[in-house]
């Protein structure tokens, strides 16, 4: 233990002063994320999805006061229920519907009946609806919590409500869900829009950071740019896919079916299908503007 902070099989380490990173089950792979521990005055934890072992074992060792939500995902607000009697923080553009998993799935999905397969999904990982929050933040608002001097940084390309935060005193700093996998960016949502998440890209990179951190890959400490350039090519790539399946014509149903985005790698083909039509259509969309593609008799044609 450092500090407090457990550090069982060093699964969690310290950043910088005030900032340690703990590492999500499976990697920080959906269904999970990667978290922040902050500590100073209190004991701050950063999202809810690293797993509920892990937090209870945090919680034992160093008991935790706040909870800052990112965003209304649910590999974020996952095991927020174990939290449930302390600080809890939200967006101010997080609704209501964060409450109640259908409601919250109707968003994400777009209508009634796909929200509640998507309620019927997340519940299956642990997933509840997150009560009231104590307190709300906002846009440029920097919040003086564990010891840090966080600011509040909207980038609301990936979730109406998603946030990333830029520690002003040890310039560290979290990008959620600018996540910088080799997936590169997703945009699975309604609410989601491709070229505000592009300068949702540009706005975090030019922070004066000196370490990066994000939901689902391991810190990158010092110049981070190769990263987020190749995070900002991968909107290319995922055109460029989906521009390929259209010479020859195809319509959007074969656009989909040939996966482009997914590769077919989701177990849960009811919402692959679902997230796969979201993004697909919104590439389409910009290739429509831009001139690269045709709508011809309901089959796109690249031009």
């Amino acid at each position: 233990m450092e500090n407090g902070i457990l550090m069982e099989r060093n699964e969690i380490s310290r950043l910088c002063e005030h900032i340690f990173f703990v590492p999500g089950e499976n990697r920080g792979r959906f269904p999970a994320c990667h978290g922040l521990l902050l500590k100073g005055n209190e004991t701050v934890l950063v999202d809810a999805g690293v797993g509920e072992a892990r937090i209870a074992e945090i919680d034992r060792a160093d008991r935790i006061d706040v909870l800052i939500v990112t965003h209304s995902h649910p590999d974020h607000i996952r095991h927020w229920y174990l939290l449930e009697d302390r600080v809890i923080m939200m967006p101010r553009e997080t609704p209501d519907s964060v409450a109640d998993l259908d409601r919250l799935g109707e968003r994400f999905m777009g209508s009634a009946d796909a929200g509640k397969e998507w309620a019927r999904y997340v519940r299956t990982f642990g997933v509840r609806g997150v009560r009231k929050p104590d307190r709300r933040y906002s846009d440029g608002e920097v919040l003086e919590l564990g010891g840090c001097r966080l600011e509040a940084i909207r980038a609301p390309g990936h979730l109406t409500d998603h946030y990333c935060f830029f520690d002003r005193t040890t310039r560290t700093l979290l990008t959620t869900d600018i996540d910088l996998t080799s997936f590169g960016p997703w945009y699975g949502n309604p609410e989601a829009d491709i070229e505000t998440f592009r300068d949702d890209v540009k706005r975090v990179m030019s922070m004066p950071y000196e370490r990066v951190c994000s939901s689902h890959r391991m810190p990158i400490t010092g110049d981070a740019s190769e990263y987020f350039e190749k995070f900002l090519e991968s909107f290319s790539r995922q055109s460029r896919a989906v521009l390929d399946l259209c010479d020859p014509p195809a319509s959007l149903e074969d656009i989909v079916a040939a996966s482009p985005i997914y590769g077919n790698g989701l177990a849960d083909k009811f919402l692959q299908k679902a997230f796969e039509t979201t993004m697909v259509k919104k590439n389409i969309e910009i290739l429509l503007r831009d001139g690269s593609l045709e709508e011809r008799h309901g089959r796109y044609v690249r031009t």
